[in-house]
């Protein structure tokens, strides 16, 4: 009975793993608009005309404390039943695996909190914020598994040409900032602007990335034409990460329907491919 139990619960909280079909849908469903009202909730918070009245207030904190302890309920049994799953098997280790995995931290953070501010009474309203990480949770749901697993897939594929790209635009950052800071420290006006290079490296950044806030310009002729130079360069180094990242996704939108497309003739399960063999 305890185990049956503890198997079912798990499939209602994982329907990715041992969906229930139905229940579990409607569970899901209603934590994720219950973490969509409280990303609303946060943001609400932060109107000033939305705290004019004691109801308004009162709505605000007890709608919080409602969803602090739906949340806390299902926290709990997420904990409870995690050693149904084979890698977080044994009672104690294995449920001390899951607190500290990823998903199972960006829950307690969600609660903890408010738990800080009514046990020990700090005033930590400011970290009710951290709510927001709760929108993370809706990659671990079913309908959107594909995706998250397409996305990671990229990012690891692509992982020694994004760093190298990383590495370059760092590199140009370092370079444009020590040419201006050269160029302008001198200049009445801007002595007290490009103060020094680490000072310089705000500009860099914003200039590289084509904001121009206007905060920090040149005025010498040399920094002009040096800041004509580093924006055209740095237009096509800051476009490497996003055609890196383009292709990495076309790249993986074509194996996923090679994947798709190959079945056993047999039994018309798919079959797992070697994505090394069709790259």
């Amino acid at each position: 009975m305890y185990r049956t139990t503890k198997k079912k619960v798990h499939g209602l909280l994982h329907p990715e793993i041992v969906g229930d079909k139905h229940w579990d849908k409607i569970i899901n469903i209603f934590i994720i608009v219950l973490i969509i009202l409280n990303v609303i909730a946060v943001m609400l918070e932060t109107v000033p005309s939305f705290h004019d009245e004691t109801w308004e207030k009162d709505f605000f904190h007890y709608f919080d404390v409602i969803s602090v302890i739906i949340f806390t309920v299902e926290y709990v049994l997420r904990v409870w039943s995690s050693n149904h799953e084979e890698k977080y098997r044994g009672t104690l280790k294995g449920r001390l695996r899951y607190i500290f995995s990823g998903a199972a931290l960006i829950d307690l953070l969600a609660i903890l909190p408010f738990y800080i501010h009514v046990i020990i009474g700090l005033d930590l309203r400011v970290l009710r914020m951290l709510r927001l990480l709760r929108f993370v949770r809706l990659f671990r749901l079913t309908a959107y598994m594909k995706s998250a697993h397409m996305i990671t897939n990229v990012f690891k594929k692509r992982f020694n040409e994004l760093l190298l790209s990383l590495v370059l635009v760092i590199f140009l950052i370092i370079i444009a900032s020590c040419a201006i800071y050269f160029a302008e420290h001198l200049h009445p006006e801007n002595k007290y602007k490009f103060t020094s290079i680490p000072a310089t490296v705000w500009w860099s950044v914003v200039t590289l990335t084509t904001t121009g806030y206007g905060d920090m310009y040149p005025m010498t002729y040399l920094g002009k034409a040096m800041a004509m130079l580093i924006m055209l360069t740095g237009v096509a180094f800051f476009a490497l990460p996003a055609g890196i990242i383009t292709a990495g996704f076309l790249e993986e939108f074509r194996l996923t329907r090679i994947r798709s497309t190959h079945r056993c003739p047999s039994c018309g399960e798919h079959i797992e491919l070697d994505d090394h063999k069709h790259e």
